[in-house]
């Protein structure tokens, strides 16, 4: 380990993650974390915050809920902070990155239907103040690296408008890891890795998971440690396409079914990556006054190689499976470590709390979903939040047997929503895909398996349960509770009263990366003003549970049936 102190930055970053000795000592270091203990000093400035977020990483897939697949730093880093065993994400991609910078629940900003679509007029709303930009408010340095897939059809738009000192990474949401390259359907093909708000063509070929470590190491080396830092790695990995170095195959391939496979050895790869961050912490004298945050986005896709065992569901759906996310705090300065909070938390809760943390201000008054969670996660007391409203969606596919009956005629029951108050969680509509899946471990499933835990009813709109004595959703009491069903009914229409207009915008022929060197990038122009789009999401709101049959709202249907199945699909 002595060795590696004499290397030039350049030496470091070329070393590259073979490099590891695993006989050494553990890049993550013993030190004082007993619980109950106290950081001797208080820290001299505010810390600095690194949050790492992983993409379609499942429940079930690290090690230290008794995956097969190797995390030992994350294993580690988990051990000696505190796990977050009651945290909640969002089932797909856009909904949980912009919970995550605005700490607002997707009804307060137009984002409740799928996600942003590459050719889409659409982005994180710009009259809202973001994260970085509150860190920044507060004297903090702001660095964003990885998986963006938060609009980028306007400049202002971009990371490095939105309160990011610098960026590199990708836009979209789904990238070849070597290539970058990324298509939108069949030939709607482009280059998409930017460096600040230029496209950087020359970095292509690396893989996406270690290019990203290195440059967290970097602007590591780079900065001065008595400025405080937010670093906010989003990795791709552990998204499809499912690729992966060879050599981090080698190590699964006693692994039956190849999907699992692959994804295996692309969290391993996600896993070693945070250990060099984690280096790169305490090599620079970041580590003692940091505090090191990491979540999932959404659960896993089952579908290829991710694993949410027992939870049911999977990515794209309200069930467990898909909302439960991973999550852990790791910091010297946590006065109570090495321990499993089982206090509620959700990802809007990241804003108010690391803006406190920084000694800024997020007050009532600014419209906030979240709660500071700090003391909840630091020093093991109960969490101010007490429930969740995990989204109201006027588009999604309208549920077959649901009606404003069903709902005790004030909730229309076809509508997709989700909301937990206390021990009791409610959905309504289409939740989604709701099976259980074991883990894919061997090549294929053997039909007694998967017909086993088939959902058992599909004629149905609303389900009911107590998440905190089954966690696993096996036991519906709607039938039996209809007086809970009815108070969390009108907990949602509630909710809604709040909602603003859906924004899912039609798709614009000139987002196509012919028109832009072949490239994904900015088309609109600064004053073009999409007036069409808005008004069409006006047309789609289902505020106070008013809806109108309308023209265009009629030939919109068949599209959004078909989004269904790509929402459930692998590429989103």
């Amino acid at each position: 380990m002595h060795a590696l102190t004499g290397f030039s930055l350049v030496s470091l970053l070329s070393f590259g993650y073979l490099s590891w000795d695993w006989a050494k000592p553990s890049l993550v270091a013993d030190g004082p974390g007993e619980a109950g203990e106290q950081p001797s000093a208080a820290p001299p400035q505010p810390p600095h915050i690194i949050f790492i977020l992983t993409d379609d990483q499942g429940y079930h897939d690290v090690g230290y809920h008794g995956s097969d697949i190797e995390t030992p730093t994350l294993d580690r880093l988990a051990a000696e902070g505190v796990k977050l065993e009651n945290y909640y994400i969002q089932p797909i991609c856009t909904p949980s990155r912009s919970q995550l910078l605005t700490g607002r629940y997707q009804i307060h900003t137009g984002l409740q239907h799928s996600i942003i679509r590459p050719r889409q007029p659409n982005c994180l709303p710009l009259d809202q103040v973001t994260l970085p930009q509150k860190l920044q408010e507060a004297g903090y340095s702001t660095h964003m690296v990885g998986k963006w897939h938060l609009g980028f059809y306007r400049k202002e738009c971009l990371p490095t408008r939105r309160g990011f000192d610098t960026f590199l990474g990708s836009l979209t949401g789904n990238v070849d890891y070597y290539t970058y390259d990324n298509c939108d359907g069949p030939g709607v093909c482009g280059f998409d890795l930017h460096e600040g708000e230029s496209v950087a063509w020359g970095l292509s070929g690396q893989y996406s998971t270690m290019l990203y470590a290195q440059r967290a190491s970097h602007i590591l080396a780079s900065h001065n440690p008595r400025r405080p830092l937010f670093l906010y790695v989003a990795f791709q990995a552990v998204h499809t396409p499912l690729q992966s170095p060879r050599e981090y195959l080698y190590r699964y391939r006693s692994m039956g079914n190849v999907a699992r496979r692959k994804y295996a050895a692309m969290v391993t790869c996600m896993d070693e990556a945070v250990r060099n961050i984690t280096w790169a912490l305490k090599r620079y004298g970041f580590y003692n006054n940091s505090v090191i945050i990491f979540s999932s986005d959404n659960g896993g896709q089952t579908f290829s190689g991710g694993s949410n065992w027992p939870l049911r569901g999977l990515k794209g759906t309200y069930w467990e499976g898909g909302v439960r996310g991973l999550g852990f705090v790791h910091s010297p300065l946590l006065k109570r470590k090495r321990r499993t909070s089982r206090a509620l938390v959700h990802i809007t809760d990241w804003y108010p709390t690391l803006v406190g943390l920084a000694g800024g201000t997020a007050s009532a008054a600014d419209g906030l979903d979240g709660y500071d969670v700090w003391p909840a996660i630091s020093e093991g007391r109960a969490s101010p939040r007490t429930e969740i409203l995990h989204n109201i969606d006027p588009l999604y596919n309208h549920a077959r047997h649901g009606s404003l009956e069903g709902g005790f005629g004030i909730w229309n029951t076809a509508v997709q929503a989700a909301i937990r108050v206390g021990e009791w969680k409610l959905l309504t509509g289409d939740p989604g895909y709701g099976d259980w899946i074991p883990p894919q471990t061997l090549a294929a499933f053997p039909d007694s398996w998967w017909n086993l835990e088939r959902m058992a009813s599909v004629r149905q709109a609303v389900w009911l349960f107590n998440i905190s004595a089954d966690p696993y959703e096996r036991e519906d009491l709607a039938d039996q509770r209809p007086d809970v069903v009815r108070t969390l009914l009108a907990r949602l229409v509630d909710y809604n009263r709040t909602a603003i207009p859906v924004r899912y915008p039609d798709e614009n022929p000139r987002a196509h990366p012919d028109f832009n060197g072949g490239a994904w990038g900015p088309w609109a122009s600064d004053e073009e003003e999409e007036e069409e789009e808005e008004e069409e999401g006006r047309s789609r709101s289902f505020s106070r549970g008013r809806r109108k049959k309308k023209c265009k709202i009629c030939k919109l249907r068949s599209f959004f049936r078909k989004l269904n199945t790509r929402l459930m699909s692998h590429r989103i």
